[in-house]
């Protein structure tokens, strides 16, 4: 039973979930000034990974063992390198508050894969009109890019690129949700976080990456912030907001991120957003909500009505590809809607 006092410091942990996920895209937007992609992502994970096994170890605690590690390596490579990868890797051309108009496309993904799977919710018709309102708005923000006599192949790089994560996100979630719910969250994650910040490393070394890096101050205490508190300090709040407050409200985040991702873009770097991406990031929420609003009806109905069978259903959103692999692996009671 969750006392009032809990609920006020979970309210506060949910806001701090909302503004610490929503400033890490401005904090890998200037963390790319001086550091190449896959670098940059690579040491992000591995700093967090490290910090976060050496405090379960001081806890006395043990990391999961080697018969673990197929799945830990499975999920790194999905949801860091992938999700996370490709987000860092379009925000070299992509601006900061866009990526992340366009990365709350994740539960379109999600809704996509559950649907390939035998044992997945199947599709339902306020599912595709959500799909088909959604990427509509992609296409607002990408046509003129494709009828233009030069076309802006980076820009488009950046956007498939988001997608790419978004799916390896959702493939990944899929994947942990039903092979990862019994592991310890904080071991898992900091496993995962090691290995994808290793895979990262490896790739930014074989892209001879390491001649190209460099730090000033600003990268690197941009750097530092999104592996301490962008990765640590977001699971911690967001693990404790799942205790106690519910699903449908603390999922809410994701439509925050983006508004504090742009606004912040656009305050502190100068990005552009003009109408036709204002229209595009209406639409991307607007397929959201549509997509989601089942669902969410569906959690109340099962919260008010127990006794009626209801069919289970993911609420699964995607983060910034900066959060952590387990938080998919909580039971569906406690996970999260990156």
């Amino acid at each position: 039973m969750t006392t009032p006092a809990q609920k006020k410091l979970a309210l506060l942990a949910w806001i701090a979930v909302c503004l610490i996920w929503g400033t890490t895209y401005l904090g890998i937007r200037v963390s790319l000034e001086s550091m190449p992609p896959a670098l940059m992502g690579g040491l992000r994970w591995t700093i967090a990974g490290v910090l976060l096994a050496g405090f379960v170890l001081a806890r006395g605690e043990r990391l999961p063992g080697p018969s673990r590690w197929g799945g830990i390596l499975l999920m790194a490579f999905l949801l860091l390198g992938l999700g996370n990868g490709g987000v860092v890797f379009a925000e070299q051309w992509v601006t900061s508050g866009l990526a992340a108009v366009l990365v709350a496309t994740s539960p379109f993904w999600m809704s996509g894969v559950e649907a390939c799977l035998r044992d997945g919710e199947k599709l339902r018709r306020n599912t595709v009109a959500g799909l088909l309102i959604g990427f509509s708005g992609i296409l607002v923000l990408v046509w003129p890019e494709l009828t233009l006599d030069t076309v802006n192949r980076r820009f488009l790089a950046g956007v498939i690129a988001l997608q790419i994560a978004s799916f390896g996100w959702a493939v990944g979630s899929a994947y942990s949700k039903r092979h990862a719910r019994n592991d310890d969250i904080l071991g898992t994650t900091a496993l995962q976080m090691l290995a994808g910040g290793l895979m990262m490393l490896a790739a930014g070394t074989a892209l001879g990456e390491w001649q190209k890096l460099f730090f000033t101050a600003r990268t690197g205490a941009a750097l530092v912030y999104l592996s301490t508190i962008g990765a640590i300090g977001g699971f911690v709040a967001y693990s404790y907001a799942l205790r106690h407050l519910s699903v449908s409200f603390v999922s809410l985040y994701a439509y925050i991120n983006p508004v504090i991702a742009v606004a912040l873009g656009v305050l502190l770097l100068n990005e552009p957003f003009d109408w036709r991406m204002a229209t595009a990031a209406a639409l991307v929420f607007a397929g959201v909500t549509v997509v989601r609003w089942r669902k969410s009806a569906g959690e109340v109905a099962k919260n008010v009505a127990p006794v009626r069978p209801v069919a289970r259903v993911d609420t699964s959103h995607s983060p910034d590809r900066v959060r952590p692999a387990a938080y998919a692996s909580q039971p569906r009671r406690e996970r999260r809607a990156g």
